[in-house]
């Protein structure tokens, strides 16, 4: 049962925000500092990535465990009211994650997503941001492998 009323709760979530969030802004500067120059939020490309590399042809997704079912340590349940919502919400969530890196894909931009844990460990962050970023590994490397077939899979040029 939720311990707070549908007021307050209302206000707790109205707060949440969806741009400049903790994560995003320890991502934006360890790529700066490591002399990477970027455009925010383009509106032009699907799903509106949080840093895009117009040069490089790249783009980062800075996505919260939470909100984007990350099965991290960090992740919490699901909301004990109006449980049937909030499945929904995150399934809905999650099919245009995979949507959007599939239209990405499709456009030839390279993908990388950088979870909400990721962020924590600066070291790990811009190790992964450089492989990323100079062209060593292939997009969607944090995917699970059954994830990463089933993503390529949906832009895949059909068999003539």
């Amino acid at each position: 049962m939720d311990h707070m009323t549908r007021e307050q709760r209302h206000r707790c979530m109205s707060h949440i925000r969806s741009k400049n969030t903790s994560p995003e802004w320890r991502v934006r500067k360890t790529v700066f500092a490591m002399g990477f120059r970027y455009r925010l939020h383009d509106k032009r490309l699907p799903g509106k990535p949080d840093l895009v590399f117009p040069r490089l042809k790249k783009v980062i997704f800075i996505h919260g465990c939470f909100w984007h079912r990350h099965s991290c340590q960090a992740n919490r349940p699901l909301p004990e009211t109006n449980r049937a919502f909030w499945e929904e919400k995150f399934r809905r969530n999650q099919e245009r994650d995979r949507q959007v890196l599939a239209d990405l894909w499709k456009a030839g931009w390279q993908t990388q997503v950088i979870w909400e844990c990721e962020t924590r460990d600066s070291a790990l962050l811009q190790q992964k941001l450089s492989d990323f970023l100079s062209g060593s590994l292939p997009s969607a490397v944090n995917y699970d492998l059954i994830e990463q077939h089933a993503l390529y899979s949906l832009v895949a040029e059909p068999e003539d």
